[in-house]
Order: structure tokens, then sequence, then C-alpha cells
């Protein structure tokens, strides 16, 4: 089935990105430093960045974090670094929001939970706060709506209604219900106070697959703002990659969603930019974006029991992710191309004409020759010691050749 036509959203400017309408799904992620340390938090949002997040979200928790804030944005500034931060806000933000004035100002968007701001209460209504600071800077914001902090009012006086209904609903689909409540009556809110709806963003976080694609489904169905999807907690490694694809893709091929992140456990001492990677292959897979030139590999059997196409096919991947920066900008197009590396005769020659460029290895108690294609044709056949730095010179005579140096 084909990736029906995106809901049509209201288009919102975030620090010159814009999301929704008929702009590109942006991929975005957040640092996991304490963002105090300025030196840390902008080298993080500096490499995700360079793994090509378009939105970078920080925490704002504390005064010190606030502080930090511009000179954080100041520094990215000063190193050509131009990604949207955005501030992520629990609790005390409108204290911090009206205090810290620079960093109101040096935000590109406000990410702000209601849950966790007192919504609609009149001796404490921090909600509000923020939004005025978010209309008095012209700044757009971003109402979160996460289950494990759904606000509880709002939810027991859901859970006593549907109680009185003849037939009444489950838990699940009251809590689900209450999560598009929260979302609307906020958004609601906040346009009361003055933020127009080209300001608003709408997120209804859940950490459950099939939890997910209902509520988004339900919040698509009632409203126009831009949404924001992503597994709140989508867990480590293999579970959250393959939860968070599980997740997004289904709403992504109905058209349902502006911006997406991976929000994944990294390891010990891991890659925080792994989650942009997914973010990315999520996207690219199902034929909507594409960001950097993708490789098939076979999986290998009995045929291959070399490694050496393995390490070929990841050498490559590796090569070609790292030229993505400077090809970008100098090569437009590029990041569409195929590459095939493949193990063996089975599949290795039909792969590889389906490709824009590919090699097929020799298998085990094979001819010890590489045929090379380009565009469907046999250009060259490899052998030797050298064939992956000959098969990379003729990857980059073809990139030099097909993709136009943009002026």
């Amino acid at each position: 089935m084909a990736v029906k036509p995106r809901r049509r959203a209201v288009v919102v400017d975030v620090g010159g990105v814009k999301v929704g309408g008929d702009h590109p799904i942006v991929v975005q992620s957040m640092t996991n430093t304490d963002t105090v340390d300025v030196p840390a938090t902008v080298n993080q949002v500096m490499a995700l960045a360079q793994a090509g997040s378009e939105l970078v979200r920080v925490t704002v928790n504390t005064e010190q974090a606030a502080a930090a804030v511009p000179r954080i944005v100041e520094t990215l500034d000063k190193f050509g670094v131009r990604v949207p931060v955005i501030g992520d806000f629990h609790y005390n933000g409108h204290i911090l929001l009206k205090k810290y004035r620079d960093c109101a100002r040096a935000l590109a968007k406000y990410r702000i939970n209601p849950g966790n701001a007192n919504i609609g209460r009149k001796t404490d209504d921090n909600f509000r706060t923020m939004i005025e600071v978010a209309v008095a800077n012209s700044k757009p914001v971003r109402i979160g709506v996460n289950w494990g902090s759904l606000d509880s009012a709002l939810l027991t006086r859901m859970m006593d209604q549907n109680s009185k209904l003849p037939e009444p609903k489950d838990a699940r689909e009251v809590t689900l219900d209450a999560i598009v409540a929260s979302a609307l009556e906020s958004a609601k809110a906040a346009e009361s106070y003055g933020l127009g709806r080209d300001k608003i963003i709408l997120s209804a976080k859940v950490s459950g697959v099939q939890d997910l694609i209902d509520v988004y489904r339900a919040l698509a169905a009632v409203c126009d703002y831009p949404l924001h999807l992503g597994l709140t907690e989508a867990g480590m490694g293999n579970k959250g990659i393959v939860a968070t694809t599980a997740a997004l893709a289904p709403l992504l091929q109905e058209g349902i969603g502006d911006t997406i992140r991976t929000s994944l456990t990294p390891a010990p001492s891991g890659d925080r930019t792994e989650e942009v990677i997914v973010s990315q292959q999520i996207l690219q897979s199902l034929g909507i974006r594409s960001f950097t030139p993708q490789v098939t590999a076979c999986p290998g059997c009995g045929r291959t029991t070399s490694t050496f196409f393995q390490e070929m096919a990841d050498e490559i991947q590796t090569y070609l992710r790292d030229q993505m920066p400077k090809w970008k900008s100098t090569h437009p197009g590029v990041e569409t191309m195929k590459v095939a590396v493949m193990g063996c005769v089975v599949n290795g020659p039909g792969e590889s004409k389906h490709s824009n460029i590919g090699i097929s290895l020799p298998g085990t108690f094979e001819e010890p020759k590489a045929p090379v294609y380009v565009d469907g044709r046999l250009l060259t056949t490899l052998k030797g010691n050298r064939i992956v730095a000959e098969f990379i010179k003729i990857l980059d005579e073809y990139v030099s050749t097909h993709y136009a140096c943009a002026s």
C-alpha cells in the first residue's frame, strides 16, 4: 500500500524550520547532558545536528540550566550550527521563563506538559504564565501530553462520567480519550491566552505501540494542529528500535505526523545520535524522505562463509554516511542513490543490477572475482585485495558524474 497523502496541518515555524502543511516531516532529538554543562551540551547538540537532527531539545529544569541556555545557543551560533534549540519544561517552567528572559528569547520553542503545569487552577495558573511568555516572545509551543503525567483531575472526571454510561468503556479507552481531551483543552486554553494556532504543536505520548497508534489516530481525526510522534519511552537497543518502527510506521503510512523522535535509551557511553539515524531510516524505508544513500546487503548463508562482504557492506555504509554532510551541499540528490553489496552469485548480480551501483562478491567456492554493475550494466570485474578501495573509487566517480554540483 502506498503512503497516503499527509494530513493537512497548520504550518508552524520553529526557528526557521517549517512544521506541518506540505513541509517534510521533521526529525528531532533530545540531549541527555546536564544542560548546566555548556561545553558538553554544545558538543552533543552539534553531534545530533551533524547526524541530521533538524530540531534539538534540551532540559531546562533549574535556574542554572535556564541561565546556561543563552550561552549554549550563542556558542552553537559561533560554530555555525543553526539548529533550533527547544526548551523542555516541567513543574517550574513558569518561574524559569519569567525570571530568565534571555533563556525565553534564545529558545526556538517551548515544550510544555499540561499535566505538570497545573493548567486551569485559579490560584496557580503556571500553564497560562508560560503561554503568555511564548506570546510575548512570538515563540511556538509544543503541548506535550504524556500518559505517565496525565492531568489527574481530568482523568478522574472522565472516569466518573464513563462509569455512569449504560455501556462504560474500559479503563484503557477512557485513558486514551483523556489524553486527547487534555491536548485539545490545553490547545484551546493556549489560544484563549493569545497564542496563535500557527504557534501550537501537539503530542500525545504513551509507551505502548498499539496505544500510540490508537491515540494519534483519534487526535488526528479531530484537529489540524501539527503532530509530533514518538513513544515516550521506546527502550534500549533492538527493543526500542523495533517498538518505535512498529508504532510510527502505520501512522506515517496513513499520512499522520509532522515531526518524529525515536526515544531510545542509550547503552552506557552509547552514541546519542543513534536515535536520529533510526528516525531517518524509518522515513527513508517508507519512501517518505531520503537522507543518505542506502546499502542493500544480503544476510549471509552457507554460501557466504567469509565475512568479507559483511565488512565491506559496513565500510561502504559508514563511508556514505560520513560523506553526506559534504555531499548534501555539493551533490544534491545523492541521498536517493542505491548501492548493493552482495555476498554470492544467487542474488548478487540481480540486486546489483537493480541498484545504481552494485558489487557481487564471490561466495564460498565461487570464482574469486567481483562484477560491478552501474545502472544495470556490467562495468568491470574486480579482483585481488584492493576491491574495497577500487569500488569506493567507482562510487565516487558515479556521484561526481550523476549528481550535479550545486552552484
